[in-house]
């Protein structure tokens, strides 16, 4: 019989992780690791991704992935085509919000 929930041992709340990437393309060939933290380095990594418009994405096994990267190291093969899909989405994001502003 399992203990009752006060029993329990309380499981302490995840620390959130952040990743950036820079690609450049025709500069890069891979997108390249350039900032990752924990706790309140992620936060101060989301805060200044949200100040600069920079499009951001929650997942959780990738950013393992990516946060065991040294940094300005390129994405290992095993991220390429989850960063291809999140990348191919930013850029229509910026397109779609480049087509709205010039017809404003």
């Amino acid at each position: 019989m399992p203990a009752p929930p006060s029993e329990r041992p309380s499981r302490r709340p995840r620390r959130p992780v952040a990743v950036a990437l820079e690609y450049e393309p025709g500069k890069l060939a891979l997108p390249r690791v350039v900032a990752t933290g924990s706790g309140a380095v992620a936060e101060q990594i989301l805060q200044l991704a949200f100040a600069n418009g920079i499009k951001v994405r929650e997942d959780a096994d990738l950013v393992q992935i990516l946060a065991a990267v040294d940094l300005d190291s390129e994405i290992p093969i095993e991220a390429i085509v989850a960063v291809a899909e999140i990348l191919a989405h930013v850029y229509r994001a910026n397109g779609a919000a480049s087509d709205q502003k010039e017809s404003s």
